[in-house]
């Protein structure tokens, strides 16, 4: 880009502050100037990251949504899962030089999280689930919704007198982190995960990582503080908006009930939503990825996100009934009969099922089951005798909640 076009651009993008709100111009100029920083951004990575098309496209659009992150309710944390070797460093560091207020961390202690801002790089992230991370690990559990907070009691002195206040800081944040042994059933599921391969191209693993001098990383960091000043996404009607359209839809579909104030929204936000609508997109899902669907529209590439949405999601929901206990004993319990049946019995055909060892997997015993039964709600009746605890399994509930993870 000439000197000149420079000029130029900055001149564009100061002059959506003086257009109308919802002008043909302003529109216009936004989504171009969006467009152009995706575009740069996935040039970066397809320069020095080896992967797939969905990941280049989530992770360009991740690192845009991090300058616009307190617009979001929530905001997903990326994951990388890789063998050694696989770049999961090297991604890092391009994340960290984009990313808003990029920092990049070898560990992460919990004053680290909540005293600073900015987006988090977290490499080798490994055994989150030991026991001395229970605290760090329930604060990363909350940061990637709007209003979690730590709550801290400071010193101050007053006029000679020493007395404890509260201190209040906020944990919501741009989180990256990457590993190869993979992550913790709930805190991966407030990941978007993606899995990074050994490449054998020299074109990617003779490149040195020149990030701090590139060019193209200066222009896109620049260009990135300038457009975030100066576009703004308005996201609080776009969420309120959503809930509105789906209570119509769902009324309108599902029910006999009239509906009588129907909503009117811009043709351009109806479509939005039928679209989001038509994925089947839900729950944790539509949580993790509407910052990213919101910012694809505004890009105009929404459609391409969405094809990789369904992929994503489906490959999410074969890893959940694979790794999830709960997923895996609603999946046991489906196939048994209701007849009464021993706890203890019952763990050990479960424990089969799993292919699980006693020695490797003490957790998995019969007060486990018995806990994990009541939980899922999925005990029909219970008796004690002689030998223990009988049960007759709930099995049209199980087969009832298999239907949600097909």
């Amino acid at each position: 880009m000439s000197e000149e076009e420079v000029k130029m651009r900055a001149i564009n993008l100061l002059e959506l502050k003086k257009a109308e709100p919802d002008g043909f111009e302003k529109q216009q100029i936004k989504q171009e100037a969006l467009k152009e920083i995706y575009e740069d951004i996935q040039h970066i990575l397809r320069d020095y990251v080896d992967t797939s098309e969905e990941n280049y496209m989530i992770i360009a659009l991740w690192i845009m949504g991090t300058y616009y992150h307190d617009n979001f309710l929530t905001y997903p944390y990326l994951f990388f899962n890789a063998m050694r070797g696989s770049a999961k460093t090297r991604t890092l560091k391009i994340i960290k030089n984009l990313a808003w207020e990029g920092d990049m961390l070898a560990s992460l202690s919990e004053a680290v999280l909540f005293r600073t801002r900015g987006s988090l790089c977290i490499d080798e992230f490994e055994r989150i689930d030991n026991k001395d991370k229970n605290a760090l690990r329930e604060l990363l559990n909350t940061a990637y919704k709007k209003g979690g907070c730590v709550k801290r009691m400071k010193k101050k002195k007053t006029l000679g007198e020493e007395s404890m206040v509260v201190e209040e800081f906020d944990t919501f944040r741009p989180i990256c982190m990457a590993n190869i042994s993979g992550m913790e059933e709930v805190l991966g599921d407030r990941c978007l995960a993606l899995v990074l391969e050994k490449s054998n191209n020299p074109l990617f693993t003779k490149k040195v990582e020149d990030f701090e001098w590139n060019p193209l990383f200066q222009k896109v960091r620049g260009e990135l503080v300038s457009v975030v000043t100066c576009v703004y996404m308005h996201t609080q009607n776009m969420y309120i908006d959503w809930n509105r359209y789906i209570i119509y839809t769902h009324t309108l579909l599902h029910t006999n009930t009239p509906y009588n104030n129907i909503p009117q929204f811009p043709q351009e936000t109806e479509v939005f939503f039928r679209k989001i609508n038509e994925t089947g997109v839900d729950g944790r899902h539509l949580e993790l990825f509407m910052p990213l669907m919101i910012i694809a529209k505004e890009i105009g590439i929404l459609d391409e996100l969405l094809v990789f949405v369904k992929i994503l999601i489906g490959k999410k929901k074969i890893d959940e009934i694979i790794e999830s206990k709960d997923v895996m004993l609603y999946q046991f319990i489906s196939q048994q009969n209701t007849e009464w049946i021993n706890i203890k019995d019952l763990t050990n055909m479960f424990r089969n099922y799993c292919g699980e060892e006693t020695a490797e997997d003490p957790w998995l015993n019969p007060r486990w089951m018995g806990k994990a039964l009541k939980r899922l709600n999925l005990i029909g009746i219970k008796r004690r005798i002689g030998e223990g605890v009988q049960v007759v399994l709930n099995v049209e509930k199980a087969k009832l909640k298999m239907e949600i993870f097909k």
